[in-house]
């Protein structure tokens, strides 16, 4: 899972076995160690009873919630991406990962296919 930050934006980006992973076991979870003791984890929940897609950070761990209903329609869609924003203004978006046009398609195996390449 990528994770990207850009002022008050957060963008993560799912491999189709991560996107599967979160339909069957309700969470995707990745971290960054800064030191021994000391990291950062995200993760993409889905949840039976939140409302709307969300976003919480505690104890080191970033945490997007989508609703479960929506998780499924996404996952099994052609669609592209989950957005939202949460209370504090912070704009969430949960994208499939797409295979990179400048790499080898070898190297990208878990990521959907590129769009772009099948225009071609």
């Amino acid at each position: 899972m990528k994770l990207r930050i850009e002022k008050d934006s957060l963008r993560l980006r799912l491999k189709q076995n991560e996107v599967a992973s979160l339909l069957a076991d309700g969470i995707v979870e990745c971290s960054i160690r800064f030191s021994h003791r000391r990291q950062l984890r995200y993760s993409v929940a889905s949840s039976p009873v939140a409302a709307v897609v969300s976003v919480n950070y505690r104890d080191g761990a970033i945490r997007v919630v989508l609703p479960h209903a929506i998780a499924i329609a996404w996952a099994e869609s052609t669609e592209i991406a989950v957005e939202g924003a949460a209370s504090d203004g912070v704009h969430i978006l949960v994208e499939k990962d797409f295979r990179c046009l400048h790499k080898p398609a070898e190297s990208d195996l878990e990521a959907y296919p590129n769009p772009m390449l099948l225009r071609k």
